[in-house]
């Protein structure tokens, strides 16, 4: 599975401007109402949904990285968003460091294999520091597209 498999490239940013866990959550989920993947009705339950999901225990993995996660009806099928932010976020990380990459996945309720790929794929990424620096120093969207295609290109 690929990333740009289930990643809107229109659900990008590469300057979040929230400073908590949940301003991020909301700005993710607002870039996919503006993708077109959900209708603006589904946002706060899908808000409602992740934050219950972070009060079960942060997705904040450590290394600067969060992956909020969940799955709700209002979603047809895999969907993801990309964040970074510069100032980095208190996301309750396991390691206790600030967050500054944020994949955000919404899967269909029904579905388990393939939101349980795309995380391990996302994990297994930015696992990579070589690839974590390069993604915290994209400028534009286009930089950051571009960096996750090319990885997803070499490592299939």
């Amino acid at each position: 599975m690929k990333i740009m498999d289930f990643l809107n490239k229109k659900a990008t940013t590469v300057d979040l401007k929230s400073r908590d866990k949940k301003g991020v959550i909301r700005e993710l989920i607002d870039l996919v109402v503006k993708a077109g993947e959900i209708k603006p009705k589904s946002k706060e339950p899908i808000v409602k949904i992740l934050l219950d999901r972070e009060s079960l225990g942060s997705t904040g993995i450590g290394q600067g990285i969060g992956i909020p996660h969940g799955k709700s009806s209002d979603v047809k099928e895999l969907v993801g968003a990309v964040g970074i932010s510069k100032q980095g976020v208190d996301f309750n990380s396991l390691d206790g460091e600030r967050a500054y990459i944020f994949f955000l996945l919404l899967a269909p309720q029904e579905s388990a294999g393939p939101h349980l790929k795309a995380l391990a794929r996302i994990s297994r990424l930015l696992k990579d520091k070589y690839f974590r620096d390069i993604l915290r120093k994209a400028k534009t969207v286009k930089d950051l597209i571009s960096i996750i295609s090319k990885e997803d290109q070499e490592n299939h």
